[in-house]
């Protein structure tokens, strides 16, 4: 979302407005039904026309929605605070989300760490397991997020589905992301923009397999996940490897997977 305050005399429309802000149109015209966003203007030909005023209505509503605020909880926020208070509120609910980020990422990473470490309860050799995962897998993952995270929901479903895994099973879920990762590859090469359709879809197909093969995974959970990528040079490494600036892209591309879904 572009971080500028919109022109006093600016005047956009809906289709204007929803590239800028990165909503769909069908959005706008839903807060436009509901009354939580009514352009101010109408064009000579009848089109609506968002005003500076409308926009910075907006830049707010996508603010707390994207926090999880229900579009009732944003209408009573907006109508009972001033800019003054709004800017106020926003910074608290900024420093809880932040914690809440932190930990989300902290459980994130150990839990996708365990699931290589998941291997070391099959029958796979230590060079088998080298073969599917690379010179970087090791167990001392699993004891790291076992002390960490044992028990948890999470844990326990990637332990349960893992547990059921034969060396087969574990071949084919190291080709299906190796494929993954080209699909991201190839779109990347090919100039596409971690926005366009084939980058979310790559991500969509990223979030599916994790969420198939080993843990319920929503794609706001997915969002954590991608912004390890770019924050664990464990991560980092594995997608830079094959393409430079490939971790980036594809934090960008789950990110935009998970705005498309939340639309």
């Amino acid at each position: 979302m572009d971080g500028t305050r919109p022109a006093a005399d600016e005047r956009l429309t809906v289709g204007q407005v929803a590239q800028r802000f990165g909503v769909t149109v069908r959005t706008l015209r839903h807060y436009d039904d509901v009354g939580l966003l009514t352009p101010g203007e109408r064009s000579a030909g009848g089109y609506r026309l968002y005003t500076a005023a409308d926009l910075l209505r907006l830049r707010h509503v996508v603010v707390y929605r994207r926090l999880g605020f229900s579009l009732g909880e944003i209408e009573r926020i907006l109508a009972a605070e001033d800019e003054e208070a709004v800017v106020v509120h926003l910074r608290r609910q900024r420093e809880t989300v932040r914690a809440r980020l932190t930990e989300l990422e902290d459980l994130v990473a150990a839990i996708d760490r365990a699931l290589e470490a998941e291997m070391t309860g099959t029958d796979l050799t230590p060079e088998e397991q080298r073969e599917l995962f690379g010179e970087g897998f090791s167990d001392e993952y699993a004891a790291e997020a076992e002390q960490r995270w044992g028990g948890t929901d999470a844990w326990e479903q990637s332990r349960r589905r893992a547990s059921r895994y034969t060396e087969a099973d574990w071949r084919r879920i190291a080709e299906e992301a190796q494929a993954l990762n080209r699909r991201f590859a190839e779109a990347k090469r090919a100039g596409l923009p971690a926005t366009s359709a084939e980058a979310m879809d790559a991500a969509e197909a990223a979030r599916r397999q994790i969420h198939e093969r080993f843990y319920d995974l929503t794609p706001e959970f997915h969002r954590h996940l991608g912004d390890l990528y770019v924050a664990d040079p464990r991560f980092t490494r594995t997608y830079e490897d094959l393409e430079p600036g490939l971790a980036q892209y594809v934090r960008d591309a789950i990110h935009a997977n998970a705005d498309r879904a939340a639309g």
